[in-house]
């Protein structure tokens, strides 16, 4: 049975992710370099909440006054191991965006058919859009990996749809890209975000590969240039 397969019967979409057993794919050993890993994403996710508190605070009120619905978006995603859980997000969508995505599908534009992308989402509010471009939308995933359910780097946890497309066409990539925590930033994020589906497994596998904490160090000083010319949204 396909892991989409057993987290659609396990999860319902309503129960909280910490709450949600989840399946079990293979992981990562633990390693002396892992854990200061963990220590590098528990301080940089602290100090980027005390230091960004006034900004997303701000970024809060508006999105509460610009359109209907609820400031934060939580939605159900895979973690290390296959681990549901939900991350958040600032709203950049009208509040029933999950229920259009259906209608929406003949106009995928994102090579590969895993990934969904349209230019034009008609989804999309006029602050989402801005807040896609700054990537602002992304800052309450600091909780996230404060939570355990994330790391500052690593692979972008994929929505379930393009998890379980990612799954039936590459088995293996999909294991591979469970084996570690995702991040808030990757490899794919700051390369530019080329070659659709192939260029981000690709960029995910070698990351994961590679791995090292120089590299995460690099990957977060290449976010920076990545983020100001909008060239990291997600």
């Amino acid at each position: 049975m396909l892991i989409s397969e057993q987290i659609a019967r396990i999860v319902g979409g309503k129960a909280s992710g910490r709450e949600l057993p989840g399946p079990t794919l293979a992981v990562a050993p633990v390693t002396v370099a892992s854990v200061f890993k963990r220590v590098m994403d528990v301080v940089g996710a602290g100090l980027g909440l005390v230091l960004l508190a006034p900004l997303m605070l701000a970024v809060a009120l508006v999105v509460r006054l610009s359109s209907p619905g609820p400031i934060l978006f939580r939605q159900l995603r895979l973690g290390r191991g296959g681990r549901p859980f939900y991350v958040l997000k600032f709203r950049t969508m009208i509040a029933d965006a999950e229920h259009r995505l259906a209608e929406l599908e003949a106009r995928n534009e994102a090579a590969g058919g895993v990934l969904f992308k349209i230019r034009r989402d008609p989804r999309v509010t006029p602050l989402g859009a801005f807040l896609r471009r700054s990537s602002l939308d992304e800052l309450p995933q600091l909780i996230n990996v404060l939570r355990g359910d994330m790391s500052l780097v690593g692979p972008r946890p994929l929505q379930l749809r393009d998890s379980y497309r990612l799954e039936a066409l590459d088995p293996d990539a999909f294991a591979r890209r469970l084996s570690v925590m995702p991040g808030i930033t990757g490899a794919w994020q700051v390369g530019g975000r080329s070659d659709g589906t192939e260029g981000m497994v690709r960029q995910d596998i070698e990351y994961i590969t590679n791995w090292s904490l120089a590299l995460d160090l690099k990957i977060l000083l290449q976010t920076i240039p990545a983020v100001l010319s909008a060239r990291g949204a997600c």
